[in-house]
Protein backbone atom coordinates (compact mmCIF):
# COMPACT_ATOMS: atom_id res chain seq x y z
CA UNK A 1 0.00 0.00 0.00
CA UNK A 2 1.32 3.41 -1.17
CA UNK A 3 2.05 6.42 1.48
CA UNK A 4 -0.92 8.32 -0.12
CA UNK A 5 -3.65 5.88 -0.22
CA UNK A 6 -2.42 5.09 3.55
CA UNK A 7 -2.80 8.56 4.09
CA UNK A 8 -5.96 8.82 2.21
CA UNK A 9 -7.44 6.32 4.15
CA UNK A 10 -6.50 7.63 7.38
CA UNK A 11 -7.76 10.85 6.67
CA UNK A 12 -11.52 9.10 5.66
CA UNK A 13 -11.37 7.22 8.87
CA UNK A 14 -11.14 10.70 10.61
CA UNK A 15 -13.64 12.10 8.75
CA UNK A 16 -15.99 9.15 9.50
CA UNK A 17 -15.22 9.28 13.13
CA UNK A 18 -15.69 13.19 13.20
CA UNK A 19 -18.89 13.16 11.92
CA UNK A 20 -20.09 9.89 14.11
CA UNK A 21 -18.99 11.86 17.05
CA UNK A 22 -21.15 14.76 15.76
CA UNK A 23 -24.22 12.79 15.45
CA UNK A 24 -23.91 11.25 18.53
CA UNK A 25 -23.65 14.55 20.43
CA UNK A 26 -26.63 15.87 18.44
CA UNK A 27 -28.41 12.63 20.95
CA UNK A 28 -26.63 14.53 24.11
CA UNK A 29 -28.06 18.05 22.90
CA UNK A 30 -31.60 17.11 22.82
CA UNK A 31 -31.58 14.86 25.60
CA UNK A 32 -33.04 17.78 28.17
CA UNK A 33 -36.03 18.59 25.55
CA UNK A 34 -38.00 16.17 28.06
CA UNK A 35 -37.21 17.95 31.33
CA UNK A 36 -38.21 21.80 29.91
CA UNK A 37 -41.38 19.63 28.22
CA UNK A 38 -42.13 18.97 32.07
CA UNK A 39 -40.79 22.53 32.77
CA UNK A 40 -42.52 24.35 30.70
CA UNK A 41 -46.18 22.17 31.27
CA UNK A 42 -45.22 22.87 35.33
CA UNK A 43 -44.35 26.28 34.86
CA UNK A 44 -41.78 25.97 37.30
CA UNK A 45 -38.04 24.77 37.38
CA UNK A 46 -39.26 23.16 40.42
CA UNK A 47 -35.60 21.43 41.86
CA UNK A 48 -33.79 21.35 38.72
CA UNK A 49 -30.11 23.27 38.12
CA UNK A 50 -29.56 25.45 35.33
CA UNK A 51 -25.87 25.01 36.50
CA UNK A 52 -24.91 21.89 33.73
CA UNK A 53 -26.42 24.32 30.92
CA UNK A 54 -24.07 26.97 32.09
CA UNK A 55 -20.87 25.20 31.98
CA UNK A 56 -21.91 22.73 29.25
CA UNK A 57 -22.13 26.52 27.39
CA UNK A 58 -18.58 27.81 28.25
CA UNK A 59 -17.66 24.08 27.34
CA UNK A 60 -18.65 24.60 23.42
CA UNK A 61 -17.52 28.18 22.76
CA UNK A 62 -13.98 26.94 24.05
CA UNK A 63 -13.68 24.09 22.33
CA UNK A 64 -15.76 25.96 19.00
CA UNK A 65 -12.63 28.21 19.33
CA UNK A 66 -10.02 25.45 19.31
CA UNK A 67 -11.59 24.08 16.51
CA UNK A 68 -11.42 27.30 13.82
CA UNK A 69 -8.32 27.57 11.48
CA UNK A 70 -6.99 30.50 13.45
CA UNK A 71 -6.08 27.55 16.42
CA UNK A 72 -5.99 24.57 15.20
CA UNK A 73 -5.96 23.31 11.81
CA UNK A 74 -7.92 20.02 10.51
CA UNK A 75 -10.62 20.54 13.04
CA UNK A 76 -13.78 21.82 11.32
CA UNK A 77 -15.75 19.03 12.92
CA UNK A 78 -14.73 19.80 16.04
CA UNK A 79 -16.09 23.73 15.11
CA UNK A 80 -19.59 22.41 13.74
CA UNK A 81 -20.42 20.02 16.72
CA UNK A 82 -19.52 22.64 19.19
CA UNK A 83 -21.39 25.57 17.25
CA UNK A 84 -24.42 23.23 17.88
CA UNK A 85 -24.08 22.74 21.18
CA UNK A 86 -23.49 26.14 22.37
CA UNK A 87 -26.62 27.04 20.38
CA UNK A 88 -28.82 24.46 22.43
CA UNK A 89 -27.19 25.13 25.57
CA UNK A 90 -27.99 28.74 24.71
CA UNK A 91 -31.78 27.83 24.11
CA UNK A 92 -32.16 25.59 27.17
CA UNK A 93 -30.55 28.62 29.58
CA UNK A 94 -33.19 30.99 27.83
CA UNK A 95 -35.82 28.96 28.48
CA UNK A 96 -34.49 27.93 31.92
CA UNK A 97 -34.48 31.82 32.99
CA UNK A 98 -38.16 32.23 31.57
CA UNK A 99 -39.74 29.71 34.36
CA UNK A 100 -37.42 30.31 37.13
CA UNK A 101 -37.98 32.07 40.28
CA UNK A 102 -36.80 35.37 41.01
CA UNK A 103 -33.62 34.46 42.61
CA UNK A 104 -32.76 31.94 40.01
CA UNK A 105 -33.58 34.48 37.35
CA UNK A 106 -30.48 36.52 38.58
CA UNK A 107 -28.48 34.08 39.33
CA UNK A 108 -28.54 32.50 35.64
CA UNK A 109 -28.37 35.48 33.75
CA UNK A 110 -25.29 36.53 36.50
CA UNK A 111 -23.63 33.66 35.26
CA UNK A 112 -24.24 33.84 31.87
CA UNK A 113 -22.72 37.22 31.62
CA UNK A 114 -19.54 35.83 33.62
CA UNK A 115 -19.91 32.90 30.44
CA UNK A 116 -19.64 35.80 27.71
CA UNK A 117 -16.88 37.74 29.92
CA UNK A 118 -15.08 34.35 30.21
CA UNK A 119 -15.23 33.26 26.33
CA UNK A 120 -14.22 37.10 25.42
CA UNK A 121 -11.68 37.01 27.56
CA UNK A 122 -9.99 33.97 26.00
CA UNK A 123 -10.91 34.69 22.61
CA UNK A 124 -9.25 38.35 22.31
CA UNK A 125 -6.63 36.74 24.87
CA UNK A 126 -5.54 33.95 22.63
CA UNK A 127 -5.37 36.65 19.64
CA UNK A 128 -2.98 38.43 21.63
CA UNK A 129 -0.15 35.79 21.16
CA UNK A 130 1.83 35.90 17.87
CA UNK A 131 2.96 32.27 17.61
CA UNK A 132 0.59 30.00 16.22
CA UNK A 133 2.03 27.03 17.99
CA UNK A 134 1.99 29.21 21.67
CA UNK A 135 -1.74 30.09 20.41
CA UNK A 136 -2.36 26.52 20.07
CA UNK A 137 -1.48 25.52 23.38
CA UNK A 138 -3.25 28.19 25.59
CA UNK A 139 -6.45 27.48 23.69
CA UNK A 140 -5.99 23.97 23.27
CA UNK A 141 -5.37 23.35 27.32
CA UNK A 142 -8.55 25.53 28.28
CA UNK A 143 -10.24 23.14 25.78
CA UNK A 144 -8.89 19.89 27.58
CA UNK A 145 -9.56 21.21 30.95
CA UNK A 146 -13.09 22.21 29.88
CA UNK A 147 -14.10 19.03 28.18
CA UNK A 148 -12.29 17.16 31.34
CA UNK A 149 -14.49 19.12 33.78
CA UNK A 150 -17.55 18.46 31.33
CA UNK A 151 -16.99 14.83 31.47
CA UNK A 152 -16.25 14.70 35.19
CA UNK A 153 -19.99 16.08 36.03
CA UNK A 154 -21.57 12.15 35.53
CA UNK A 155 -19.21 11.26 38.42
CA UNK A 156 -22.05 12.98 40.22
CA UNK A 157 -24.58 10.77 39.24
CA UNK A 158 -22.69 8.03 39.26
CA UNK A 159 -22.39 8.05 42.80
CA UNK A 160 -26.29 8.93 43.26
CA UNK A 161 -26.72 5.46 41.34
CA UNK A 162 -24.72 3.50 43.70
CA UNK A 163 -26.35 4.70 47.00
CA UNK A 164 -29.63 4.99 45.87
CA UNK A 165 -29.27 1.52 43.77
CA UNK A 166 -31.62 3.35 40.79
CA UNK A 167 -30.88 4.29 37.43
CA UNK A 168 -33.34 6.92 37.49
CA UNK A 169 -31.64 9.74 37.08
CA UNK A 170 -29.26 8.16 34.57
CA UNK A 171 -31.22 7.48 31.52
CA UNK A 172 -29.50 4.80 29.21
CA UNK A 173 -29.24 6.80 25.99
CA UNK A 174 -27.97 9.24 27.65
CA UNK A 175 -25.42 7.25 28.75
CA UNK A 176 -25.07 5.57 25.50
CA UNK A 177 -24.86 8.96 23.78
CA UNK A 178 -22.04 9.74 25.82
CA UNK A 179 -20.00 6.63 25.36
CA UNK A 180 -20.13 6.41 21.57
CA UNK A 181 -19.85 10.68 21.40
CA UNK A 182 -16.39 10.26 23.24
CA UNK A 183 -15.03 7.36 21.78
CA UNK A 184 -16.04 9.28 18.30
CA UNK A 185 -13.84 12.04 19.13
CA UNK A 186 -11.85 9.69 20.79
CA UNK A 187 -10.79 8.07 17.41
CA UNK A 188 -11.11 11.16 15.86
CA UNK A 189 -8.37 13.28 18.10
CA UNK A 190 -6.35 10.23 17.70
CA UNK A 191 -6.21 10.00 13.72
CA UNK A 192 -5.68 13.99 13.70
CA UNK A 193 -2.66 13.03 16.31
CA UNK A 194 -4.17 16.04 18.38
CA UNK A 195 -3.94 15.31 21.94
CA UNK A 196 -6.27 18.19 22.62
CA UNK A 197 -9.35 16.29 21.60
CA UNK A 198 -7.97 12.50 22.14
CA UNK A 199 -7.04 12.74 25.88
CA UNK A 200 -10.33 14.45 27.20
CA UNK A 201 -12.40 12.03 25.15
CA UNK A 202 -10.27 9.22 26.38
CA UNK A 203 -11.73 10.13 29.63
CA UNK A 204 -14.97 10.63 28.38
CA UNK A 205 -14.79 7.17 26.77
CA UNK A 206 -14.01 5.48 30.25
CA UNK A 207 -16.74 6.93 32.42
CA UNK A 208 -19.37 5.98 29.37
CA UNK A 209 -18.77 2.65 30.13
CA UNK A 210 -18.55 2.63 33.71
CA UNK A 211 -22.01 4.72 33.28
CA UNK A 212 -23.40 2.11 30.98
CA UNK A 213 -22.04 -1.17 33.35
CA UNK A 214 -23.72 0.63 36.46
CA UNK A 215 -26.62 0.94 34.20
CA UNK A 216 -26.93 -3.03 33.16
CA UNK A 217 -26.53 -3.64 37.05
CA UNK A 218 -28.57 -1.72 38.62
CA UNK A 219 -31.36 -1.93 35.83
CA UNK A 220 -33.04 -4.67 37.48
CA UNK A 221 -32.70 -3.21 40.93
CA UNK A 222 -33.95 -0.33 40.22
CA UNK A 223 -37.34 1.17 42.44
CA UNK A 224 -38.89 2.20 39.67
CA UNK A 225 -38.64 2.81 36.05
CA UNK A 226 -36.24 5.75 34.50
CA UNK A 227 -38.63 8.97 34.17
CA UNK A 228 -37.36 11.95 32.32
CA UNK A 229 -34.24 12.88 32.30
CA UNK A 230 -33.71 15.13 35.21
CA UNK A 231 -30.87 17.67 36.16
CA UNK A 232 -30.50 18.23 39.41
CA UNK A 233 -28.12 20.52 41.64
CA UNK A 234 -25.15 18.54 43.93
CA UNK A 235 -24.22 22.01 45.99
Amino acid sequence: MSIFAAYSICTVAKDAAGVAGNIFAFGLFVSPIPTFRRIIRNGSTEMFSGLPYVYSLINCLICLWYGTPLISPNNLLVTTVNSIGAVFQFVYIVLFMMYADKAKKVRMLGLLLAVIVIFAVVLVGSLQIPDNETRWLFVGSMSCASLISMFASPLFIIKLVIQTKSVEFMPFHLSLSTFLMSTSFFLYGLLNKDPFVYAPNGIGTILGIVQLILFFYYENKSREDSREPLVVSYA
